[in-house]
């Protein structure tokens, strides 16, 4: 299974990485926020994760790293 990283304190919530992502590993938080007050992405089914890394390709703020 993969590990993925998320640095929730530089995302910006725009949710690219969730619509890239093809196991619906992640989701916008409607709860949780960073500093700046965007809702943040979170893992919300990580034992599906196959470690594609294309969340971590489509961010645009380079916040998510993926290990395998």
């Amino acid at each position: 299974m993969a590990k993925l990283t998320i640095n929730k304190e530089l995302c910006k919530g725009c949710g690219l990485c969730v619509t890239a992502c093809p196991k619906g590993v992640l989701g916008v938080s409607d709860k949780d926020t960073n500093g700046k007050g965007y809702y943040v992405v979170e893992e919300v089914d990580a034992a599906a994760c196959i470690g594609c890394a294309f969340c971590a390709t489509m961010c645009p703020d380079c916040v998510i790293t993926v290990e395998k």
